[in-house]
């Protein structure tokens, strides 16, 4: 099935989609691309935004560490030098968000990344890029650590480094094979069990905050708030409207939790119509690029690359990195 080019694809295509209506509200979007949105990605290359971009970059990062070489240390190097890569890029023109920018001029900087980090910042710029890290085969401690030390980097808010972890945890189970039917509860159930769980050796001293008493309370902040939405999550399930836009139920996914949720809603929406589940995230309200980029990495997660037209194959962007980590996951 190549479930990891699936995801990899999947999550491009839904940024090329989303990318024409950011910003746009749904009435704007359906006056722009009669009548439902737009259904096809545009140009030769189609552009991605830096959704993709720093999901390559990340992807790129643990291709240099793995397998034998998972280190803090070896990681950090890797991600900050993907990073700043990404930051001085002459195609980082696609209105890439002001935490990730500034993050990332201090990474440049040689600043410690616990000091480089906005710490109060929980944008979906976090659980964006996290997709590689739950397409990886690594045990569980392994994989939540990874995937919330990357957002770390970034975005140092508890609900950054909890969203991204249960975006990595949904594309793992996906790409395993798990029933779509089962998998809002699957994350509920995580979320329950990693509520308490901080991984200092990874995280270090991140958590030491004003108000803050223990390494304990400050993750159960950011798992709350996941809680919360997948609460949001079940209640719009239980009452499915394809046609009502998923902002309304599950947020404009600008923030880490509302991206993932919103991101599951359209995907669980058109779990067998993956080009429908990213048409669908297109057409919101919100951050459409980054809730189509995620509806679209499930989508391929749980269906493979077959899931996708090879038109759009042929003519996405950067078609040639996602091609190459494809291959070494699938």
């Amino acid at each position: 099935m190549r479930r990891a080019s699936g995801c990899l694809f999947g999550l491009a295509f839904g940024d090329a989609l989303g990318a024409t209506t950011e910003f746009l509200t749904v009435e704007e979007i359906r006056r722009c691309f009669p009548p439902n949105g737009p259904q096809e990605i545009i140009g030769n290359p189609a552009q991605v935004t830096d959704d993709t971009q720093m999901t390559l970059s990340v992807g790129q990062a643990l291709v240099e560490t793995l397998p034998n070489n998972l280190t803090v240390a070896n990681l950090e190097a890797s991600l900050r030098r993907a990073f700043v890569e990404w930051l001085n890029s002459p195609d980082n023109n696609r209105a890439p968000g002001m935490t990730c920018l500034r993050a990332c001029e201090d990474l440049e900087r040689g600043k410690p990344w616990l000091q480089a980090t906005r710490v109060s910042s929980k944008g979906c710029g976090a659980n964006m890029r996290v997709a590689p890290v739950g397409l990886l085969r690594l045990d569980q401690t392994q994989r939540a650590a990874i995937a919330q030390f990357q957002a770390a980097l970034t975005h140092g808010h508890p609900t950054a480094l909890a969203a991204s972890d249960l975006t990595a945890f949904a594309i793992a189970e996906l790409t395993q094979g798990a029933k779509v039917q089962t998998l809002p509860s699957r994350l509920y159930e995580y979320a329950l069990s990693q509520r308490s769980i901080y991984h200092s050796d990874w995280l270090g001293s991140l958590w030491q905050q004003p108000y803050v008493n223990t390494p304990e309370e400050f993750i159960s902040r950011g798992w709350d708030e996941c809680l919360a939405v997948l609460d949001r999550l079940n209640v719009a399930l239980a009452n499915p409207n394809r046609d009502a836009d998923p902002c309304l139920a599950t947020g404009e996914g600008w923030i880490a939790e509302e991206a993932l949720a919103t991101g599951l809603l359209c995907f669980l929406l058109f779990p067998e119509e993956p080009l429908a589940a990213i048409r669908r995230a297109a057409l919101t309200a919100g951050d459409s690029d980054s809730i189509a980029c995620l509806a679209g990495a499930f989508a391929g997660a749980y269906l493979g690359m077959d899931a996708w037209p090879e038109d759009w194959v042929i003519r996405i962007e950067y078609k040639e990195q996602l091609i190459a980590l494809g291959k070494l996951w699938d």
